[in-house]
């Protein structure tokens, strides 16, 4: 992957796992509804356009609530 460059996602997520689940879930959604939030992409597969979103700044992890108790924490 030449574009987006790792260096600059990194900047923007703050870990490799984070950003890999991110563009995962998201390229999941751009497959089945098609909605594109760029203009113009430099990638041709749903991934790097996952990528490239996350890189325009168009595409954030959200805030995950610290007083939600998951099923598996109990």
């Amino acid at each position: 992957m030449l574009y987006p460059s790792v260096d600059s996602l990194k900047n923007k997520i703050d870990s490799k796992y984070s950003l890999v689940s991110l563009a995962s879930k998201r390229a999941r959604q751009m497959q089945e509804e098609g909605n594109e939030k760029l203009g113009t992409y430099v990638s041709y597969k749903p991934v790097g356009k996952a990528l490239e979103e996350i890189a325009a700044g168009t595409l954030m992890k959200e805030k995950q609530d610290e007083s939600t108790i998951y099923q598996d924490e109990i």
